[in-house]
């Protein structure tokens, strides 16, 4: 991924400020910058070159440079969108993935966005006009690539891909709405991604079709084998995860990312000393025949890097800080080998009600409900972590389960199929694993395919989650705490852990827009606000782990357990209580089964 920045309808020459402004993005794109200047207009770039690494630098323009356009992402029909154009009569300078969409604009005006199969993020300068200048900025359908936008006293709009660009100049900034488009015509968004399921209380009720499903996901993860530079996957050796690297592994054979760089895929795996991914993943890595490298880091590790995290992540969510941690050191490692990009499995719990909340989703309306929830809310969790956690290093990272067709495909099918049934013997994302579930041709071991639910903070080791409590305990005093909802009123910390992460984020983001850009309130096992009324004993646990899925996870939180999530006198008399209710939901409903 790359980082762009645009400073649009400047008083002043910002020349040289837009430049240092644009280097706190190099980390994003490390082998080329560029910056083009139209009057009071400026479009600059950070470049990580995966397709065309020899001509795609950018800015890129048409053929007459009349129109400008800096991008982040990558297009996986531009070869098709080419065909189309040069037909028309367009010509290109570059073989950049990119460079269809200044050419698009031509052709189709601003509607031509729906067009796009990609994820990215990319502001357009349109000079055509002599002396009235227009632009516009959009944003891919789930918002993968991250994008924030802010207007100046002087009248200015910036746009960026992290808020550090931004931050200082602007009277006003937010998170840009993915799926959404800016234009200056209008001054305004306008929402471009109108899929069926955008309107929750439509609940869909397309029959499950395994095979389709199945091939829906393949198209998704071949795709996105286009690369011109060395790549792998990164394999927890969880469901997700696995599908992926099975995926690749039967396709990459044929592919021009074959040809170049041959047909043993890499795959990379982070955790403790004995976490339960390392295992898991090493066995997968065996079956599919992957060339597997191995990262272990300690507590201490992670406990040291945890600054640059929020700084890179730009987030005090504590879920995300804890599973951006792990993907941050293992992002550096893989790195270091010379590969740039990954495919990860972000996406599929949202999609398929996979988290283990979702075990005790009332019915199938609102199962689907809170789906379409976590869909949209994913640009500011998953999708920012895969994102920036590995940007931070130069390395980018791919989601085939957020694909365009494949969401609207898998958003369709009838929501009961989804329902996790212990009397069916489904658990959860039983439609994903049943859809590749081939005797005759597995693409995995059955107790892989039919591993539970390991959320990626949890997976890379339990006393990971435990020792940032324990540190957080160490540097917040329950005086502290008792004070945030005075020095904290929006987002009120209300654990010691939350309270620390809330203090590194604003001494490096200290502005109120930065404070709002972070979601807040209260979730289980990554749940949101509306399903935590499913039932009543999480609202006396209210934390991101899965181990918090009480009744559900085998590994669910005990009365220990809850002593060392509080670490305080205080609190260990409150949560005596508390466990004393909550150990009545800490075994496994009957029915339910857990292959392996």
């Amino acid at each position: 991924m790359c980082g762009i920045l645009a400073v649009l309808g400047c008083a002043a020459d910002k020349r040289g400020r837009v430049l240092e402004l644009s280097r706190r993005l190099k980390h994003r794109g490390p082998d080329w910058s560029g910056l083009r200047q139209v009057g009071d207009c400026y479009l600059s770039h950070q470049r990580l070159a995966i397709i065309d690494p020899a001509s795609g630098d950018q800015p890129l323009y048409n053929e007459d440079r009349s129109v400008v356009v800096t991008v982040n992402g990558e297009i996986y029909n531009h070869e098709h969108l080419r065909t189309q154009l040069s037909a028309s009569g367009h010509s290109f300078r570059t073989g950049s993935d990119c460079e269809v969409i200044a050419h698009l604009y031509e052709e189709h005006g601003e509607g031509f966005v729906d067009m796009l199969d990609g994820v990215f993020s990319f502001v357009l300068l349109d000079t055509r006009n002599e002396g009235a200048s227009s632009f516009m900025a959009a944003r891919d359908a789930i918002g993968v690539t991250p994008l924030y936008i802010g207007w100046g006293v002087d009248g200015s709009v910036w746009i960026s891909s992290e808020m550090k660009a931004l931050h200082d100049e602007c009277e006003h900034f937010e998170i840009f709405p993915p799926g959404h488009l800016y234009s200056s015509k209008s001054g305004d968004f306008s929402r471009w991604y109108n899929p069926p399921w955008y309107d929750h209380d439509v609940i869909p009720s397309v029959p499950y079709d395994p095979l389709a499903l199945r091939t829906a996901f393949e198209k998704a993860v071949t795709k996105r084998l286009m690369t011109d530079v060395p790549f792998g996957v990164l394999l927890s050796g969880g469901l997700d995860s696995s599908l992926v690297a099975a995926v690749a592994v039967r396709h990459l054979a044929g592919t021009a990312a074959a040809r170049r760089w041959g047909t043993k895929l890499h795959s990379f795996c982070v955790g403790l000393e004995g976490s339960p991914d390392l295992k898991a993943a090493r066995e997968v890595a065996e079956h599919l025949g992957t060339l597997h490298h191995e990262f272990c880091f300690t507590v201490q590790d992670g406990i040291d890097a945890v600054e640059d995290v929020i700084y890179h992540t730009e987030t005090y969510d504590v879920t995300t800080v804890r599973a951006s941690t792990p993907m941050f050191l293992m992002s550096r490692k893989i790195k270091s080998l010379g590969v740039k990009m990954v495919i990860s499995g972000e996406g599929s719990d949202e999609i398929f009600g996979g988290y283990l909340y979702f075990h005790k989703a009332p019915n199938k309306e609102e199962l689907h409900r809170e789906t379409c929830r976590k869909i949209k809310a994913l640009h500011q969790y998953d999708c920012m972590r895969a994102n920036k956690a590995t940007s931070a290093w130069g390395l980018e990272a791919r989601v085939p389960f957020l694909d365009k067709d494949f969401i609207n495909h898998a958003m369709a099918i009838d929501p009961d199929w989804k329902m996790i049934r212990p009397d069916l013997g489904r658990i959860e994302k039983w439609v994903l694993r049943k859809a590749f579930d081939d005797g005759e041709q597995p693409f995995l071991p059955k107790h892989i395919l039919y591993r539970q639910k390991e959320q990626f903070s949890d997976g890379v080791g339990y006393s990971w989650i435990d020792g940032l409590k324990d540190h957080a305990a160490s540097n917040v005093s329950d005086k502290m705490l008792s004070n945030a909802k005075f020095i904290f009123p929006h987002n009120t910390p209300t654990t010691k852990e939350a309270y620390y992460y809330r203090m590194i984020f604003e001494r490096l983001f200290p502005q109120k827009p930065a404070i709002l850009t972070v979601p807040g309130g209260p979730s289980v096992a990554c749940s949101t606000a509306k399903a935590v009324e499913w039932d009543a004993h999480w609202s006396g646990n209210l934390d991101p782990s899965g181990r918090a899925a009480l009744g559900v996870h085998l590994a669910a939180y005990h009365h220990g357990d809850q002593q060392q999530q509080n670490n305080t006198p205080a609190s260990m008399a409150a949560g005596a209580k508390k466990a004393r209710t909550m150990s009545k939901l800490t075994t496994t409903p009957p029915g339910v089964t857990i292959e392996g």
